[in-house]
């Protein structure tokens, strides 16, 4: 079964660019029905009001109020919304931080910098092909 590109999507990044830069990749692959959170905090406002129609989180790590990881183990441990895709975005590739992420649930993650076809295999490896 293909994706559905008109599932909602969460991007959670303290930095503009950032989001702005996500936002264009996703709807480079189709995917219009993007909403934004600048931290972790927020993003769980949000998830935790409407989290039920989101099919994917991509969440930046390293943010202020409350980390990407932080908001990965709220996530995981909300009976709501424990079973959405989530996507971790970092500058740091070090292997302890996989690991954490991984034992968190994370379903994969993006090292920056990346480019539009490691993003797009990235959300196939963890959607399915769309």
């Amino acid at each position: 079964m293909a994706v559905d590109t008109n599932m909602r999507v969460l991007i959670v990044d303290d930095d503009k660019t950032m989001l702005r830069l996500m936002c264009n990749l996703l709807k480079q692959l189709n995917f219009n029905n993007v909403d934004e959170a600048i931290d972790g905090t927020e993003a769980l406002t949000v998830l935790r009001d409407d989290g039920d129609k989101f099919g994917l989180i991509i969440s930046d790590w390293n943010m202020e109020l409350m980390t990407g990881i932080q908001l990965l183990r709220e996530v995981r441990g909300d009976d709501d919304l424990k079973s959405i895709p989530f996507i971790m975005v970092t500058a740091e590739s070090k292997s302890e931080n996989v690991i954490a992420a991984e034992e968190a649930g994370v379903s994969n993650y993006i090292v920056k910098p990346f480019n539009a076809k490691s993003f797009k295999s990235k959300m196939v490896s963890v959607l399915g092909e769309f």
